[in-house]
């Protein structure tokens, strides 16, 4: 063989490793010609399948009939350069061509049709199973709609017999459930998808599809939860797939029908040049289609002039791409349906486009960008129903005075509604001074006017009281325009002092009989405001704890006015308020258990007056404290009192918080579960809040953590991938960039993705680095170790073990030193036996570390890896020859295996199952130099060892007493 064809056949199987893509196909159609040059017709073969293989798994699935044409050529005129594996490829790849051929519009329907029976012809000749055939013309019939044919050929497909043209069991499975889902069964699909959902048939696609595929049928059937898990983990593995966009375009549909449009835009974006590939015209249909039902979505939202991305060249709106990609798709599906001689495709497309969301809103747990403001009103589907004639102003009125008089939030709404109505034609003069005072008043209260305005209305607000002869409720609005102007720059002072009149005139009136205790506590409250925004100008400490005491004594002052009160429910607000302000003095000076305890108490005052609304603020105060103490059970308590609560009125801000507060009471109890839900909501509503990059941070960060936890590792990952670049060590602290790299590289590693989890445990090893505590530090590099080690990074993985080893030799902790060690003897012998003499250097520093720190068990167990790695690094089977150096090594290798059992022994009786595992090594040793009897004596001592323990109770003794089974059929046979 010449170096030519040796050097162009290596390139052929690098080249099998590259991402899909053009890059990767150009490289096989220059080895192909490379492949020509050289002469040699196996590798012409072998070159031919490599470009088939590529073509199939990219954007450019239209150039494969050309070269299978030509492969079956060579075929049919020289069979003999096709050795067995080429020609199992050949008729595997036959599949491919002829189901490849219906999203091919420009092929005729004959053509296709002639290519099936030509596939079942050739099959049938090899004597091959018509299984694969049949799947064939189930794809074909699909797509032409001929559900009768369809039915037949399914059936005739599962009928036939499995052999090694077959389709692996997943994408076997994956056809089935596609097949039921056509029909309309989203549970008989959702069946026969379990075993690749759950990992027991996989492939190089799978279960990528069938992860996609499963999103609407879950949707459909109600398993919300799975339907955001599928996304989670199936978008995550078909993102850097080339070939993938039929998947891609399910993912993108299923979130445009879960209000999950921004994630949908992101997606699109990730691959712009699906837009534009028309190697495949079928999945390009399908991606058009829909983009536009995304697009309909957008604009019916209001989003019509919203930015998105699109095909290259313009720039596109929701309103416009609508348009082009419905047209485009159309169009497709009109050649389609010109070639098969029916509307099929037209249909299956339009159904599509007509589709609309399965529910208003799924949260994901992964951050997209807000859509901007709606530039246009929402455009409902549905019909408006007829409008109900408008209340009379009577009956606005009667419904404000129903709310005020319950303390409800929702009074202000309704007197702005009186307001509204009183101010149209007619309705002039229909107003007391005393509705007009209520309007004024809680115009001020609503917080939206500015403040100069808002302190006018209290002042207006108080006239018309005065002038309704309601002498009481006229000094509370004034105390509360007070206390609006002390919340300005430099008016506090003046607020203080005017303040004290106002209070003199309540107590004054309440005592008169004038004003009501409720009127009187109000502006006692109003006081203490004022205090308070004194306490928070303060700008030094003295100035700081005259305010406090200030405060304290007025919030004192008004739970002596008001809690010996007849009808304590009237005035429940202000002692709950004045127990308020003593929980913000306690947290204030660093009193977190009687700050919990008066916040507790102010809710407890509120719930206890049926006003449970304004308990909000003091269970969330609770809730916030009980966190910071570690005192999860009331952090709990707190915050789900809170939640049910607010469930009317809190903002998405406070929701969020409140929402993050419970999950990390649950976490740190253990319920992971219902933590990561929490978790979910919290992020969702710091979305909704506009708070993404703030709470949501934190919310995100701590999902991804109790997804690890749970076992979830791909959702975690595309979790904790999403909220990477919002965590930094200037908004977060670096603990928490470690932590986030750290649980990342643990999900990658769980998923088989040993390099990048080593980048990321790198990357955390060097921020930890700079800490005054260095374990964090030696762990992460022996993490990062064992991955590159994994990912067959020797070079890599020496050094990060050598930098773990002398972090753990500087902390103190020998065991972990010895573990780098070892590996680093294993690292050394991947590179052949030049690596032996560096291998048996660890290994001898180890048992050295372990001897003069007394490690009794380490050091067995360095034995045993001793003998191990000898008997790996030995080339040969041992000769009788006694200079033999494959005897040499057994020799020595059985020496250790020797010590590391007398080693186990001495550890204890813990150590009796790794004792039995070297004295089973030191038997094979013993077996393969020759040595039968001392062999079986070995094996009678291990099972000598287990004599007590009835069979089928201990998994470790019924491997160990297998084992021996097998050793002594060796010895017989041998």
């Amino acid at each position: 063989m010449s170096a030519d064809v040796t050097t162009i056949r290596q390139a052929l199987r690098d080249n099998q490793e590259e991402p899909e893509g053009p890059a990767r196909n150009a490289r096989a159609e220059r080895l192909l010609a490379d492949a020509e040059q050289s002469g040699d017709a196996a590798l012409l073969v072998e070159a031919l399948v490599h470009q088939l293989q590529v073509y199939n798994y990219s954007s450019e699935k239209d150039k494969m009939f050309v070269p299978f044409a030509r492969l079956l050529k060579l075929w049919d005129e020289r069979p003999g350069d096709f050795d067995p594996f080429m020609t199992h490829h050949l008729f595997w790849m036959f599949k491919w061509v002829s189901s490849s051929m219906v999203d091919q519009p420009h092929i005729p329907l004959a053509a296709i049709e002639k290519w099936q029976g030509e596939m079942e012809h050739r099959y049938r000749l090899a004597g091959h199973s018509e299984r694969a055939v049949r799947q064939g013309e189930l794809e074909i019939a699909r797509h032409l709609g001929d559900l009768e044919r369809a039915g037949r050929a399914y059936t005739a497909w599962q009928a036939a017999d499995r052999d090694r043209m077959a389709n692996c069991h997943a994408c076997e499975l994956h056809e089935q459930g596609s097949w039921q889902a056509l029909r309309g069964l989203d549970e008989e699909a959702l069946a026969a998808w379990a075993p690749v959902l759950e990992g027991e048939h996989v492939c190089a696609h799978e279960p990528h599809a069938v992860l996609a595929a499963s999103l609407l049928p879950l949707l459909r059937t109600g398993r919300a939860e799975q339907a955001r898990a599928h996304h989670l983990r199936g978008y995550r593995m078909v993102r850097p797939m080339e070939s993938m966009r039929y998947s891609v375009a399910l993912h993108v549909e299923f979130c445009a029908l879960t209000g999950n449009e921004p994630r949908a835009l992101e997606i699109l974006a990730d691959r712009p040049a699906y837009f534009t590939d028309r190697g495949n015209p079928g999945s390009l249909m399908d991606f058009l289609a829909v983009t536009a039902v995304l697009m309909d979505r957008l604009t019916g939202l209001g989003h019509g002039a919203q930015s998105v991305p699109g095909p290259a060249g313009t720039d596109w709106t929701a309103a416009s791409l609508a348009v082009e990609a419905r047209d485009r798709a159309l169009a497709l599906a009109a050649r389609f349906d010109a070639r098969n001689g029916n509307g099929y495709v037209g249909e299956q497309v339009r159904e599509r486009l007509a589709r609309r969301p399965l529910l208003d809103r799924l949260p994901l747990g992964v951050r997209a960008v807000r859509l901007a403001a709606p530039s246009a009103p929402p455009v409902s589907a549905v019909a408006p129903a007829a409008a109900e004639p408008a209340p009379d102003l009577a009956g606005l009125l009667a419904e404000a005075h129903r709310l005020s008089d319950a303390r409800h939030p929702n009074a202000g709404s309704a007197w702005r509604a009186v307001a509204e109505r009183a101010g149209q034609p007619g309705e002039a003069g229909a107003l007391t001074a005393r509705d007009r005072a209520n309007v004024e008043d809680h115009r001020a209260m609503d917080g939206s006017l500015p403040p100069a305005e808002a302190a006018a209305a209290f002042r207006t607000a108080a006239r018309l009281y005065g002038e309704a002869g309601d002498r009481g409720e006229a000094v509370a609005a004034e105390a509360r325009g007070v206390f609006l102007r002390s919340m300005q720059d430099g008016a506090v002072d003046e607020a203080a002092a005017e303040i004290v009149g106002l209070v003199e005139r309540a107590l004054a009136l309440h005592a008169e009989g004038v004003a009501t205790g409720r009127q009187a506590s109000g502006v006692l409250v109003c006081r203490a405001r004022v205090l308070q925004q004194r306490l928070f100008r303060a700008v030094d400490e003295e100035s700081g704890d005259a305010a406090a005491a200030a405060l304290e004594q007025a919030a004192r002052e008004v739970l002596a006015f008001a809690e010996p009160l007849p009808g304590r429910e009237m005035v429940a607000t202000r002692i709950s308020e004045a127990l308020g302000f003593l929980a913000d003095l306690a947290a204030h000076r660093g009193d977190g258990p009687a700050a919990v305890e008066l916040y507790t108490r102010a809710a407890a005052e509120l719930t206890e007056a049926e006003l449970p609304w304004y308990a909000v603020e003091y269970e969330a105060g609770a809730a916030r404290i009980a966190a910071q103490l570690d005192d999860h059970g009331t952090a709990e308590r707190a915050a789900r009192a809170a939640l049910e609560h607010g469930a009317g009125s809190l903002s998405g801000a406070g929701r969020s918080r409140l929402h993050l507060i419970l999950a990390e009471a649950l976490g740190a109890t253990g319920r992971f579960d219902e933590a990561a839900e929490q978790a979910l909501d919290a992020a969702h509503w710091a979305d909704e809040a506009g708070e993404s990059a703030t709470v949501g941070v934190h919310a995100r960060h701590q999902l991804g953590g109790w997804l690890l936890r749970l076992g979830r590792a791909a959702e975690a990952a595309a979790v904790l991938e999403a909220v990477l670049p919002d965590v930094s060590a200037e908004d977060h602290g670096e603990g928490m960039v470690v932590q986030t790299l750290w649980w990342l590289g643990d999900g990658l590693s769980t998923l088989g993705e040993p390099r990048a989890a080593a980048e990321h445990w790198l990357r955390a090893a060097e921020i930890a680095s700079g800490w005054p505590e260095q374990h964090d530090h030696a762990m992460l590099a022996q993490l990062a170790g064992q991955a590159l080690y994994r990912a067959d990074m020797n070079p890599e993985a020496e050094q990060a073990y050598e930098r773990a080893g002398e972090l753990w030799r500087a902390l103190g902790d020998v065991p972990a030193l010895v573990r780098t060690l070892r590996v680093r003897a294993w690292i050394a012998v991947r590179e052949g036996r030049p690596g032996l003499v560096t291998a048996r250097a660890f290994m001898a520093e180890a048992e050295r570390e372990c001897e003069n720190a007394r490690l009794r068990a380490d050091l067995a167990d360095t034995y045993r890896q001793t003998a191990e790695l000898l008997a790996h690094a030995c080339e040969g089977e041992p000769a009788e020859a006694a200079d033999d150096p494959a005897r040499l090594a057994y020799e020595e290798a059985l020496g250790y295996a020797g010590r590391a059992s007398v080693a186990f022994a001495a550890a204890g009786d813990g150590h009796l199952d790794q004792r039995t595992a070297a004295d089973l090594m030191a038997a094979w040793l013993e077996a393969d130099l020759g040595r039968t009897e001392a062999a079986l004596g070995r094996t009678a001592e291990v099972l000598a060892a287990y004599e007590g323990v009835p069979a089928g109770t201990d998994e470790t003794a019924d491997a160990r007493r297998s084992e021996v089974e097998s050793l002594r059929g060796y010895v017989a046979g041998a």
